[in-house]
């Protein structure tokens, strides 16, 4: 059995602003993340410029309304989407492109897609475009060579965004990495001044305060992860299979926030393998 790390959000009225901050403080807490972040960067550049990709294709009208392709050999193989994180407020889909090598080494395509970050939008707003992103790849994907079965996945805010479209009818299965489900601390911390939730969004877009969706959804994370985020996982895993919704927890030991992504990005890693163990 994993063990449950201590949870700050238990005497969370007792907790000073900054103390509250630091709880959700990915970066902060990782001390290379400046490192990590800057070769993720420079990878998913030269992964972008040279892989084979139908890039920049509009699914909405906003300026971030724009999807990557990473077509397979085969059009009918299994297409991994990934939604990138940021607390919904930074990053694009362009720095994630160095993922794209794990699963397609396996013969799958990609699909990375991007959205509208706070406070330009609400988080209503992104999770709405999130399934406008799905709408189109159901519609559109099989011209440009993607037509098999979908899996979700995404990292932080994307593990999220996971979540919240579960329930799409394009969506055979999900894989959230490093998510966050419960909105009600975040708008007690600094992350709230670009993202401003309202008491509707904490209720209607916490994935831990809605009704389970009974379709398969593996939860991991970096067992050297903040304690916040490594309880929300163990609590929707734990609320799902109380529900009897199939899904494991996939705790993966020495990982942090950021290093955790390697396991997406290498042939061999252990979310390759997990999203691929998610079409049966």
């Amino acid at each position: 059995m994993t063990n449950r790390p201590a949870d700050p959000r238990s005497n969370w009225a007792q907790l000073s602003q900054s103390e509250r901050d630091a709880a959700y403080d990915n970066n902060s807490a990782v001390k290379n993340s400046p490192e990590l972040i800057a070769e993720r960067n420079s990878s998913s550049a030269k992964a972008r410029a040279t892989l084979k990709s139908v890039l920049d294709l509009p699914y909405g009208p906003r300026p971030n309304n724009k999807i990557d392709l990473y077509p397979a050999a085969e059009r009918d193989a299994p297409c991994l989407v990934f939604w990138h994180g940021g607390y919904w407020q930074k990053n694009s889909r362009e720095l994630f492109a160095m993922l794209v090598e794990g699963i397609a080494a396996h013969g799958w395509s990609m699909a990375i897609p991007g959205y509208s970050l706070a406070p330009d939008v609400s988080l209503t707003t992104i999770v709405d475009e999130s399934r406008a992103a799905l709408d189109w790849l159901a519609a559109n994907g099989p011209e440009h060579g993607v037509a098999g079965p979908v899996v979700t996945s995404g990292w932080s805010a994307g593990g999220h965004l996971v979540a919240m479209t579960l329930d799409h009818p394009l969506v055979s299965a999900g894989l959230s990495i490093s998510g966050v489900f419960d909105l009600g601390p975040i708008r007690d911390t600094g992350l709230n001044k670009a993202l401003q939730l309202t008491d509707d969004e904490i209720a209607k877009l916490s994935p831990l305060r809605l009704p389970v969706i009974d379709k398969r959804l593996d939860l991991a994370y970096g067992a050297n992860e903040l304690p916040a985020l490594v309880l929300d996982s163990m609590n929707l895993h734990a609320q799902r299979q109380a529900a009897g919704a199939p899904g494991r927890l996939l705790p993966l030991a020495g990982h942090d926030h950021f290093s955790i992504l390697a396991e997406l990005r290498k042939p061999d890693g252990a979310l390759v393998k997990a999203a691929r163990e998610l079409v049966g």
